[in-house]
């Protein structure tokens, strides 16, 4: 594993709000390990590394291994807290893992060859309707991201969840149904204009009806 995934931590001696606000004071974060059947962990964190890699981007999908006293933990971030003034991490937790742990996680979707898809090209728009998708998977084998291919969708086609290829032991949490991902929606402009088109042909059919009815009305009379 790279030294990125990597943290150096101490273990806590003291729990409470006391303790949680003189380790922020000291530039540390207080965090918590837990699962895999054994007793919590409570742990201190840097507070400008543990920031450095939040911010870098997939920390909620990135395994790490966190040096506690000597003894290594992998861990995966199940969620962390900002303070509501600051921003500044305040609290983070970490769900131990093994090759055996099945998690669930939000995989986030990237969208290919918008520059050559055709539906895009004749005028669609590109209507995401899930930005990341959760699935179940081994803790140790988290995908990245899901990439979609657009180069084959034309207006008014759906992107479902059938156009990803899901790699070997990841699963949908939604498994009932052909979930829609994004749409190549039809341009407003078009949208107005066939809108139009139907009113007047709506109308021309009333007044042909109505005038209908006073051709037969005047021949009675």
């Amino acid at each position: 594993m790279s030294n990125e995934n990597q943290l150096t931590a101490q273990a806590r001696e003291r729990v409470g709000k006391g303790a949680a606000r003189e380790l922020r004071r000291n530039s540390m974060v207080p965090a918590v390990i837990y699962g895999d059947k054994k007793p919590p962990l409570g742990i201190a964190v840097p507070h400008k590394e543990i920031t450095m890699k939040v911010h870098a981007g997939g920390f909620m999908t990135t395994i790490l291994t966190i040096d506690v006293d000597g003894k290594s933990h992998q861990v995966l971030p199940k969620d962390f807290q900002v303070h509501p003034v600051s921003d500044q991490i305040i609290h983070v937790d970490l769900l131990r893992v093994s090759g055996k742990t099945v998690v669930t996680v939000e995989i986030p979707v990237h969208f290919l060859n918008e520059e050559t898809c055709p539906g895009l090209k004749a005028g669609g728009v590109l209507n995401v309707v899930r930005h990341t998708v959760e699935v179940n998977c081994p803790a140790t084998s988290i995908p990245e991201s899901f990439e979609i291919d657009l180069e084959p969708f034309e207006v008014g086609d759906s992107i479902n969840i059938s156009s990803v290829n899901l790699p070997e032991d990841v699963e949908p949490t939604i498994t009932d149904r052909d979930f829609t991902i994004a749409t190549i929606a039809t341009p407003a402009a078009l949208r107005s204009d066939g809108a139009e088109g139907e009113e007047e042909e709506e109308v021309e059919a009333i007044e042909t009806e109505v005038t209908g009815q006073k051709s037969e009305t005047e021949e009675e009379e």
